[in-house]
C-alpha cells in the first residue's frame, strides 16, 4: 500500500514557496481520482511504484520535475471503457499546472509525456522513453507482482465477458512481446526485458489455453 501521508509530502515538495492551498486541492482531486472504485491496479500504488522507479533513474532524466509530474497525472482520468483516457489526463495535468503557475511550455511537455504513455509510438527517446519505460515496469516484475497486477486488470474489466476480454487481453500483450524490445531504454532493457519476456509469454498461454 502507498503511504498517502509521505505522498503528500512529495507532492507539496514539487511545489515550494507558495500556492499551498491550490497545491493541496489538486493533490486530494488526484487522490480521489486515484481512489475511485472501479480501479484496481491503476491507483495511487501504481502511481507511488512509478514514482520509486523514477527515483531509481532520476540522474537519467533531463527534465526530472516534468517527467514526475507526468507520472502523477497519467492515469488521472482512467475509465476502461473509454479510449481517450491518455487525452483527458493530459489536459487535465495542463490545466492543474497552468493553476499552479507553471509555463504553458511546460504544461505542454508534461501533457506530451502523459499521451505517450497510450504505448502507441515505438520510436521514443530521451524523458518520454524512460516515462513510459516506468509506465510498463510492472510487465518485468516478480512473478508473483506480475500475477497480482493480471488479476487487478481483469476486475477492472469485470463487465467484458470472459471470452471477448481473453482475446482482447491476449492481443494486447501479444503486441508488447512481439516488439524488437519491450522497453525503450537500456537501462530498462538490462533490468526486465527477460523477465517481461517470460512473464508475457506466460499470461498469453493462459489466455489462449482456458479460452
Amino acid at each position: 500500500m502507498s503511504d498517502e501521508d509521505a505522498l503528500l509530502r512529495r507532492w507539496r515538495a514539487l511545489w515550494p514557496g507558495g500556492m499551498g492551498e491550490t497545491v493541496d486541492a489538486i493533490y486530494f482531486d488526484l487522490l480521489a481520482r486515484y481512489s475511485q472504485p472501479h480501479r484496481a491496479y491503476h491507483t495511487l500504488d501504481h502511481v507511488a511504484g512509478c514514482l520509486h522507479w523514477l527515483d531509481e533513474i532520476r540522474s537519467l532524466l533531463a527534465h526530472p520535475d516534468e517527467v514526475e509530474l507526468a507520472l502523477w497525472f497519467h492515469d488521472a482520468v482512467y475509465d476502461p471503457r473509454r479510449a481517450d483516457n491518455e487525452e483527458q489526463s493530459a489536459a487535465l495535468a495542463s490545466e492543474a499546472l497552468r493553476a499552479l503557475g507553471g509555463t504553458a511550455e511546460a504544461a505542454e511537455r508534461v501533457a506530451e509525456l502523459i499521451r505517450l504513455t497510450a504505448h502507441r509510438v515505438t520510436d521514443l527517446t530521451s524523458d518520454a522513453a524512460l516515462v513510459c519505460d516506468i509506465d510498463l515496469a510492472i510487465l518485468g516484475a516478480e512473478p508473483a507482482a506480475f500475477a497480482a497486477y493480471d488479476a487487478a486488470i481483469r476486475r477492472e474489466y469485470a463487465w467484458v465477458p470472459e471470452d471477448v476480454f481473453r482475446r482482447e487481453r491476449a492481443r494486447v500483450l501479444a503486441g508488447f512481446l512481439a516488439r524488437p524490445r519491450i522497453y525503450y531504454t537500456a537501462t530498462f532493457v538490462a533490468a526486465l526485458e527477460q523477465r517481461a519476456r517470460v512473464n508475457l509469454d506466460g499470461a498469453i498461454r493462459h489466455l489462449r489455453m482456458a479460452g
